[in-house]
């Protein structure tokens, strides 16, 4: 086990960072506003999945390598950014529907689940992130189930904190219009696209 004192430092960093809103938070918190509860949850379900990822490369040492592909990476970046803001202007302009009505999406689960994945492997600066910040909190010997550990405890934390975040935007869902509905989900999912586009360390 790490040491239990770089331990609960490691909880409350990560706790702290993942709870300012990114990309992730952003199509989180708008397809649970647009589409209902299940189409958050299995939102989150993708995001944790790449974030599950990119922990798996920063354990196996790649991150180092992989940040040398900075120009590779901009572009990737960029791709993420407009495809965000692409369904923020879809989002926007949608017909209006009834306060708490799902929104009519031809969008199988896979593809919300796979939508996910992608805008979340789409910002490098998270890999990146996670390569610079567990080896602050290894020591001494053991240092692969030290990492497993951390890697795990780094999931557990996203997952709780996303899925808070698909209930709050549930139940926001269920007290606005139609039209104040998609406002608000295509706003926020421009703005994570935008913020992806400027993209420092956020989820």
């Amino acid at each position: 086990m790490p040491d239990p004192h770089l331990y609960f430092g490691f909880v409350a960093t990560v706790t702290l960072l993942m709870l300012l809103p990114g990309p992730n938070v952003g199509l989180i918190v708008a397809n649970s506003i647009r589409y209902g509860i299940g189409y958050g949850l299995l939102t989150v379900a993708g995001t944790t999945a790449a974030m599950a990822v990119q922990l798996a490369f920063t354990g196996l040492g790649l991150s180092t390598l992989l940040a040398g592909l900075g120009a590779w990476f901009a572009w990737v970046r960029w791709i993420g950014a407009a495809y965000l803001i692409y369904l923020g202007i879809r989002a926007w302009f949608a017909p209006p529907l009834a306060p708490g009505a799902p929104a009519p999406t031809r969008s199988t689960p896979r593809a919300i689940l796979g939508r996910a994945v992608l805008v979340s492997l789409t910002n490098p600066k998270t890999l990146m992130f996670y390569g610079a910040l567990l080896p602050q909190f290894i020591t001494g010997s053991g240092v692969a189930h030290q990492m497993l550990v951390l890697a795990l405890t780094a999931l557990a934390i996203a997952l709780v904190i996303d899925s808070l975040w698909c209930l709050a935007a549930h139940r926001l869902r269920l007290r606005l219009s139609g039209r104040w509905a998609n406002r608000l989900s295509g706003g926020v999912l421009a703005g994570a696209g935008l913020g992806l586009a400027l993209a420092r360390v956020r989820r």
